[in-house]
């Protein structure tokens, strides 16, 4: 990529609570965060190559489900779903051990990578999303609570059922709930420029982009 046409953004500080407005605000800029670290960057290295960082969220009231996402919806119809705030157990870090498996580099190192040991309620109000199979814990997905966003943190799944596209459903279900908490934005995180692991998150209707100058502007085809 040239960079000479970027002005390259590389932001860090740290939080220990921030208020539902103020997670809003910081979302619309194009902020991120792991547990109390908040972080935004326009360039990020991809396969020993510089690729252009593309903050994604979605417009609640204008998404609709796909053709593949129904399919998803339906296969996972025997599923159920807890939502509550987050709660840390044995289960759960072994969930995550078994997923952090599927990584052959960057692999994290524990759920504590991505959220703060009192993640319910530092540095604000995040939700997880339990799917069970036959009552045995399948898939988690974390969700920061905002005023009028959602923000999608890290999701794991048991590699047992990857048929069943549990991080597609994830996804679906914290949209699903975005929309009937009146929410207005679905933030599903970073994207690449071009094609990558993170294309799946490019593929919900309604996606808006980031273009690092305070505008949001619809994802193009």
């Amino acid at each position: 990529m040239n960079l000479s046409k970027f002005d390259l953004i590389n932001e860090v500080f740290f939080a220990e609570e921030v208020t539902p407005l103020q997670l809003d605000f910081l979302l619309a800029e194009g902020w991120r965060h792991f547990g109390q670290h908040f972080f935004r960057y326009n360039v990020g290295f991809y396969k020993n190559g510089l690729r252009y960082v593309m903050p994604l969220r979605v417009r609640t009231a204008d998404f609709v489900l796909s053709g593949s996402q129904k399919r998803v919806v339906r296969k996972n119809k025997d599923t159920k779903c807890i939502i509550r705030p987050v709660e840390f157990d044995d289960v759960k870090h072994e969930l995550f051990r078994v997923h952090a498996e599927r990584f052959t580099h960057g692999k994290p190192e524990n759920l504590y990578s991505f959220l703060d040991e009192k993640a319910a309620t530092v540095p604000c109000c995040t939700y997880e999303f339990c799917v069970f199979v036959e009552d045995r814990l399948a898939a988690v997905s974390y969700l920061d609570i905002g005023d009028k966003s959602v923000s999608s943190i890290y999701a794991m799944f048991d590699p047992v059922h990857s048929k069943r596209s549990l991080g597609i459903y994830t996804m679906l279900l914290e949209l699903q709930y975005a929309q009937e908490q009146d929410k207005e934005f679905y933030y599903q995180g970073y994207a690449y420029e071009g094609e990558s692991f993170y294309d799946y998150k490019k593929r919900l209707a309604a996606t808006e982009v980031y273009d690092w100058h305070g505008r949001w502007e619809d994802m193009k085809p």
